[in-house]
């Protein structure tokens, strides 16, 4: 079993009220219940308070990171969550610092993570179509993936130390939805990843 954080990142708007997001975190919820883990859930626009976040983060052996891409990243009242908790967890907690010492300040920057044995995946919505991604001819994207656009969470991650798993994205969610296919991609989705982790744990 393992003890997994879901983060439901989602800044609510009137044109976007987030409940696509609020599906995805309720899926997995209770799928990954329903498998015998134990599951936490923050929604960020319900608001949090700093110190359970980081003691969160040092409870879960998996997070998932839930969240709409808002102008190529992550929503501002998740980056406000990042920035409040991250920086509050660098003081050994999530990091110690940001990996340097003094004797050797120029090397080893974004080593300090303290979140070792944590597993963390990302599971986005887009606007954008699941073909302006990886595609060399898209003006846009320029054959950029996926993971190569949320990079920056990428980063964060590593530099607490975590280990990636399989992004998750559903595209295309405001113009040309397909919500029960990505329901069920993502059911399949999480099998992959936390039953499989569940069995091999046993």
């Amino acid at each position: 079993m393992s003890n997994i954080l879901i983060i439901n990142g989602t800044q609510p708007y009137e044109f976007a009220p987030g409940k696509l997001n609020e599906a995805f975190t309720t899926r997995a919820r209770d799928a990954l219940t329903d498998m015998g883990h134990d599951v936490r859930l923050t929604v960020v626009a319900e608001g949090y308070d700093v110190e359970t976040e980081v003691a969160n983060h040092q409870w879960a052996g998996d997070i998932i990171l839930q969240f709409p891409v808002n102008w190529m990243g992550v929503p501002w009242a998740f980056k406000k969550y990042m920035d409040e908790v991250y920086t509050a967890g660098m003081d050994g907690r999530l990091s110690v610092g940001d990996g340097r010492t003094q004797d050797a300040p120029k090397v080893n920057y974004g080593t300090g993570g303290t979140l070792d044995g944590t597993r963390y995946m990302i599971s986005a919505t887009f606007n954008a179509p699941r073909e302006a991604f990886d595609t060399p001819l898209e003006p846009f994207f320029q054959g950029a993936s996926v993971d190569d656009l949320l990079r920056p969470i990428h980063l964060t991650a590593r530099f607490l130390g975590m280990k990636p798993l399989p992004t998750f994205a559903a595209f295309d969610v405001m113009k040309n939805p397909e919500i029960e296919a990505d329901f069920a991609r993502f059911d399949a989705h999480l099998v992959q990843q936390f039953a499989e982790a569940q069995h091999v744990a046993a």
